[in-house]
C-alpha cells in the first residue's frame, strides 16, 4: 500500500488544502500529522491565547477527519524527528506540506528535506496555501521586493490565483501510526476570558455570518470602533482554518466596495510576508531606521506599565488595551492608535509594544505584527514616517458616542460623549469620583518630545 504523510502546520483545515489533495491523489492512504514543535515553544511563540486556540483547531480538524474515516495524528517534540518517525512507522514514500515564509520555517523545512532525502523519501512543498500570492512571485524591476504597498497591490490584484480545491470525502489513515492525546483548551493557563473558539467549523460559520451581515458595508464600517463590524477572521487566517485564496475568490465573486476593501486587507498580509521574506532581519530591526534612541523599560517603565494595563488616562487607548487582555484581539483601528501612542506619544521602543501584542493576540504572527508596529513607529514601510495619531481626535471620529470606551472602561460608563473622551475636562469633584487615572503625559508634551527626538535634539539619557 502506498502511503503519504501530510504535515499540517499553519493550514489546519480540510477545505482548499492542496497538500492533502495531492497526497490523496498519489497514495492509497495518508497520515494527517501535526507536530507540537518544541522549537516553537522555546522561541516563545506558544503564548496562552494561541495555544488555547490551537487546541480548538486540532480538535476540530480531528473531528472532521473522523467524519471522513480518518483521524489526526498529533506528536510532540522536534518536528523533523517526529515527521521522520511517522514516515518510518507508516512506510511512507513522501511528505506533503504547505510552504511557509519565515526564516525559522525555511530552516526547518530544509532540515526536513535533507533528513527525508537521506532516507530515500521525498518532500513536496505546496505554495499559496497560507497566502494568496507567495513572496517572491511579484517583484519590481529594481529590487527583490516591493517596499510600498500601493504598487505591490496593483501587481497583486492582477496575479492569477490557483483554483480552490474541494474538501476530500474520505481520508483513509493507516492504523499502525499512533499519536499523543489531543491537547485541550482547559490545559492552558493565562487565557483571555473572552477568547473566541478556534477551528475550521467555527471559521466557516463566521464567514457565512459575515457574508450575510457585514461584508457589503465593510468599506464604510470597518473603522467603527463601537460597531465592531470587522470580519474577525484574522485568527482563522493565522492558523489556516480559512484559505486566503478561497476568501479572495469568494469576495471577488460577491463584488462591491465592501468585498473590494476586504480583498485589499488580504493583500496586506501577503505584502508583509514578501517584505519579511526579503528582509528577515526586519523581524527585530528597523526596516528603515531613523536612528531613534527610544525610551526603554529602564527609563519609561511606569508609562509602559500604564499602557499595558490600560491606565494611561486616555480612554480610547485604555479601552483598546483592556479589550486586548480580555479577548486576545483588538480592533484594527485601535491597534493603530495604541501603537502610535506608545511609539510617538510616549516615544517607547516599538519592540516593547510588538512583544506585548505577540503575547496576547490570538492572530499574532511575526510578519503582520512586527511590520505593522514598524509602520506606526515610522521605521517601516510607511511613506509618512512622522505621522502621529491623536487619540482624542481619533476617538471622537471613530467612537463618537463613546460606546466603545464605556464598553471596556467601566469607570467611565456614566460619562456621556464628548466628555467620555476627555474626562480631565470634567469639574474636579466629578473627575475625582470617577477613580480614573490621570494622563501619563500631555499630548503636546509627547508630540514635542517625539519631534525633537526625530530631529536629533533629544536623546535617551545614558547611565
Amino acid at each position: 500500500m502506498h502511503v503519504s504523510v501530510v504535515l499540517f502546520t499553519s493550514d489546519l483545515r480540510l477545505h482548499d488544502h492542496p497538500p492533502l489533495h495531492a497526497a490523496l491523489d498519489s497514495a492509497d492512504a495518508v497520515v494527517p500529522l501535526f507536530v507540537r514543535d518544541r522549537a516553537v515553544a522555546a522561541a516563545g511563540f506558544d503564548a496562552p491565547n494561541r495555544s488555547a486556540f490551537l487546541a480548538d483547531c486540532l480538535a476540530d480538524l480531528d473531528a472532521s477527519l473522523r467524519e471522513r474515516g480518518g483521524r489526526l495524528v498529533v506528536r510532540s517534540g522536534d518536528l523533523v524527528e517526529e515527521v521522520c518517525r511517522a514516515v518510518t512507522e507508516a512506510d511512507a514514500d513522501e511528505v506533503h506540506m504547505s510552504a511557509a515564509h519565515s526564516a525559522f520555517a525555511a530552516r526547518r523545512e530544509e532540515r526536513l528535506r535533507r533528513a527525508l532525502e537521506a532516507d530515500g523519501r521525498r518532500l513536496f512543498v505546496h505554495d499559496t496555501v497560507t497566502v494568496a500570492v507567495p513572496p517572491g512571485e511579484l517583484t519590481p524591476s529594481t529590487s527583490d521586493h516591493f517596499a510600498v504597498f500601493t504598487p505591490y497591490f496593483r501587481h497583486w490584484a492582477g496575479a492569477r490565483l490557483r483554483p480552490v480545491v474541494a474538501a476530500p470525502r474520505r481520508v483513509p489513515v493507516p492504523e499502525q501510526v499512533k499519536g499523543d492525546p489531543l491537547p485541550g483548551r482547559a490545559e492552558v493557563a493565562g487565557v483571555s476570558p473572552a477568547l473566541p473558539p478556534g477551528g475550521e467549523s467555527a471559521a466557516r460559520r463566521r464567514v457565512a455570518a459575515y457574508w450575510r451581515r457585514g461584508l457589503d458595508a465593510y468599506d464604510t464600517t470597518r473603522d467603527d470602533l463601537a460597531g465592531d463590524t470587522t470580519s474577525r477572521l484574522s485568527a482563522h487566517l493565522h492558523f489556516g482554518t480559512l484559505s486566503p485564496v478561497e476568501l479572495v475568490h469568494r469576495a471577488r465573486r460577491r463584488g462591491g466596495p465592501g468585498a473590494e476593501a476586504l480583498v485589499r486587507q488580504l493583500a496586506w498580509r501577503d505584502f508583509h510576508r514578501q517584505v519579511l521574506a526579503a528582509r528577515p532581519a526586519a523581524a527585530r530591526l528597523d526596516y528603515r531606521t531613523k536612528r531613534d534612541r527610544w525610551r526603554s523599560e529602564r527609563t519609561a517603565g511606569a508609562d509602559i506599565l500604564a499602557w499595558r494595563e490600560g491606565r494611561t488616562g486616555y480612554p480610547v487607548i485604555d479601552a483598546a488595551m483592556r479589550q486586548l487582555s480580555q479577548e486576545g484581539w483588538m480592533h484594527n483601528r485601535a491597534r493603530l492608535l495604541t501603537a502610535s501612542f506608545l511609539t510617538k506619544t510616549l516615544y517607547v521602543d516599538w519592540r516593547i509594544g510588538a512583544a506585548h501584542f505577540l503575547h496576547w493576540l490570538v492572530d499574532g504572527d511575526v510578519p503582520n505584527n512586527q511590520l505593522n508596529w514598524q509602520w506606526m513607529a515610522g521605521v517601516g514601510t510607511d511613506t509618512r514616517p512622522n505621522r502621529v495619531l491623536n487619540p482624542v481626535t481619533q476617538a471622537k471620529r471613530y467612537d463618537p458616542d463613546g460606546v466603545y470606551v464605556r464598553r471596556w472602561v467601566p469607570e467611565l460608563r456614566d460619562v456621556d460623549a464628548p466628555a467620555v473622551h476627555e474626562p480631565w475636562k470634567l469639574p474636579g469633584p466629578a473627575r475625582a469620583a470617577l477613580h480614573y487615572p490621570e494622563r501619563v503625559v500631555e499630548l503636546a508634551e509627547g508630540l514635542d518630545r517625539f519631534r525633537r527626538a526625530r530631529t536629533g535634539t533629544e536623546r535617551e539619557p545614558r547611565g
